[in-house]
């Protein structure tokens, strides 16, 4: 059985570094480990922590919390095109990553360097660079926390959107990801063409790139824009990039000549870190609550704020590009209180 602690802090659980505590907190390494303590603490509030790297406590967690620490990485299956990877719901995402590429398995390399677990990458559907996990999602195993089994869910039965799945909305707080199969393909088909990839391969002298070369590149744009969690706390991109309707961007534009857009199906995506700054945002910081100086879409914890003094700037925020553009924009962070 493993150790459970009693009022223990969270507040090296969480990339934020939010100091609120738990009423217990414990971890499993097993489907079996995670039955044995449901049974334990059955009746008792529950929340899953993967990597912390998504959240935000607002508040102490009166319950349970159990961290997810189920490890292991193995093919389970190839033929001519494909490599069929599973890895445990608890293994780091980057370290999966470079596992593949080591391989030289190829389609996680957009992918580089984006905090968390490999169990929480479907929940949310993560996405950089022109690559979704949707593309290279296989299947994935999950135990349901009432009926104490475990159903596999295909691409389909996982209804992945734009940091979307079944997982956030219909069955919330239902299931427990143990595992995840990635299809990775053993020919690469490189995306260089988002954001500043092809530029960033232009400085490393790079002409003919391989996968390695992707993800270096994705991993120093990465640094340049988003400080480290280890120094100062955050959960990355703190918003949604929200989709208006083409009549809506037209209006917009109209208005707002600058304004940053990419057309998708049902309308035209916006930059939420554009709308963010124009509202005087960026670089905004209140006590140790703060929006970050090089991205807009960052809030952080200088040290000591607590959640809600970061989701009282999340919140004046939102209403700051509604009131200016007539834009709602949508939390990608979970919120916990």
């Amino acid at each position: 059985m493993p150790h459970i602690l009693e009022n223990a802090t969270l507040k090296g659980y969480n990339t934020f570094g939010i100091d609120v505590s738990a009423r217990w907190l414990s971890s499993f390494g097993s489907q079996e480990e995670l039955t044995a303590l449901l049974r334990d603490f059955s009746n008792r509030p529950l929340l899953i922590l993967g990597g912390g790297s998504n959240i935000l406590f607002t508040r102490d967690v009166d319950g349970l919390v159990l961290r997810n620490e189920i490890k292991g990485i193995e093919v389970v299956r190839e033929d001519g095109h494909y490599v069929y990877v599973r890895a445990g719901a608890g293994e780091n995402w980057h370290v999966f990553v470079q596992h593949a590429l080591q391989r030289n398995w190829a389609g996680l390399e957009n992918l580089s360097l984006i905090p968390g677990s490999v169990g929480a990458a479907p929940m949310q559907n993560i996405g950089a660079y022109g690559v979704e996990i949707k593309e290279v999602f296989y299947e994935l195993s999950a135990y349901h926390l009432d009926e104490h089994k475990v159903y596999t869910f295909s691409l389909n039965d996982c209804a992945f959107g734009y940091r979307e799945s079944v997982f956030k909305r219909r069955y919330k707080g239902q299931f427990v990801i143990l595992d995840v199969t990635f299809r990775l393909s053993k020919v690469p088909k490189l995306h260089t063409e988002y954001g500043a990839i092809r530029e960033e391969l232009d400085k490393m002298g790079i002409e003919k790139p391989t996968i390695q070369a992707v993800s270096e590149a994705v991993i120093r744009i990465r640094q340049s824009k988003l400080p480290d969690p280890a120094q100062i706390g955050n959960a990355g991109s703190f918003f949604k990039n929200p989709t208006v309707p083409a009549g809506e961007f037209a209006r917009l534009r109209d208005a707002f000549p600058g304004i940053v857009g990419y057309p998708v199906d049902g309308g035209v995506k916006l930059a939420a870190g554009w709308l963010i700054e124009q509202c005087g945002w960026k670089g905004y910081r209140k006590g140790d609550a703060g929006c970050h100086a090089r991205q807009a879409l960052v809030l952080v914890n200088y040290g000591q704020a607590g959640g809600r003094e970061i989701y009282d700037l999340s919140e004046e925020i939102l209403q700051s590009v509604k009131a200016r553009f007539g834009v709602e924009l949508e939390r990608e962070v979970n919120i916990i209180g």
